[in-house]
């Protein structure tokens, strides 16, 4: 009797280890399923949502009587898109709102000339660089703005996004930064012209570039001023490696078969930005970027 008892305890007790096992495993896959990567996401949707402004030539900008976004940026983005066989859709914010874009989830990813820096490395993932380049000065094209040296800028206005390594750059030499929403380049220019702005610093393929489209406006990039040089590439979520490494291997493979350098020369004017450039470009010495 006592034997038969025990033999039914046994069995009891095996039915609840049993039980436990199968919900511990039940918890466990759905834990593995709610912990899904951002490419996982993407690749069941079949979708891929990108942040960029539409608004900076000749990286992400609608042509004159177009409603269609292009750029360089935009168009490498299109070709990754394709490659892995994706469906794109871009949305636009200021420069100011980009990042931020990323960060509550609007966007997937964001592509707009954004150089990869420490301080944003340490919240964000960023692709392998699609573009070299250095920094230059707009300046009104009379007097240079009364700029020589980088010193010089102390006490100027510089215009430009608040949030932006350029502002930065301009902050640290003392610069007042005069803050703009998500507007076009010859508002820049013509403030510099008109002297609510003294400097305009950023990009030099992409500063050239707009002079070359707005040649009726009284500035220009400052001959002697050369300095900072940038990598740009594609930000992405803090942590998604996968994510990283398909947009990696995908760029890898246009910069070896040539198209990285055929769009560029396409948007700056027969120059390959997607390699690093010969000039001498003097690095900014105490800032932390």
């Amino acid at each position: 009797m006592r034997k038969g008892i025990l033999t039914i305890l046994i069995l009891l007790f095996s039915v609840v280890l049993i039980a436990c096992g199968t919900e511990g495993s039940e918890e466990s896959n759905e834990s593995s399923e709610s912990s899904s990567s951002k490419w996982d996401e993407i690749k069941e949707d079949g979708k891929l949502v990108v942040g960029t402004s539409g608004t900076l030539y000749p990286a992400s900008f609608y042509p004159e009587g177009s409603n269609e976004l292009t750029g360089y940026d935009v168009e490498v983005m299109k070709e990754i898109a394709n490659r892995l066989d994706l469906e794109l859709s871009f949305e636009e914010y200021g420069v100011d709102g980009l990042l931020s874009a990323i960060e509550s989830g609007r966007v997937d990813m964001v592509i707009n000339d954004m150089e990869i820096t420490e301080s944003r490395k340490e919240s964000f993932n960023f692709s392998e660089p699609y573009k070299y380049s250095y920094s230059t000065m707009i300046v009104r094209e009379d007097d240079l703005s009364g700029i020589e040296t980088l010193e010089d800028i102390e006490g100027k206005r510089h215009g430009g996004g608040a949030t932006t390594v350029f502002a930065q750059i301009a902050e640290h030499y003392g610069a007042e930064i005069v803050s703009y929403g998500n507007v076009a380049n010859d508002v820049y220019l013509r403030d510099v012209e008109n002297g609510n702005t003294d400097l305009i610093i950023n990009d030099y393929y992409l500063q050239t570039l707009a002079l070359k489209a707005l040649p009726d406006i009284d500035v220009t990039l400052h001959p002697d001023l050369k300095f900072h040089p940038t990598e740009s590439a594609i930000v992405m979520p803090n942590g998604e490696e996968e994510l990283k490494t398909k947009i990696d291997e995908t760029l890898q493979k246009m910069r070896k078969d040539g198209t990285l350098t055929e769009l560029s020369k396409e948007f700056f004017g027969g120059k390959d930005a997607s390699v690093e450039p010969e000039e001498e470009v003097k690095e900014i010495e105490g800032l932390d970027l």
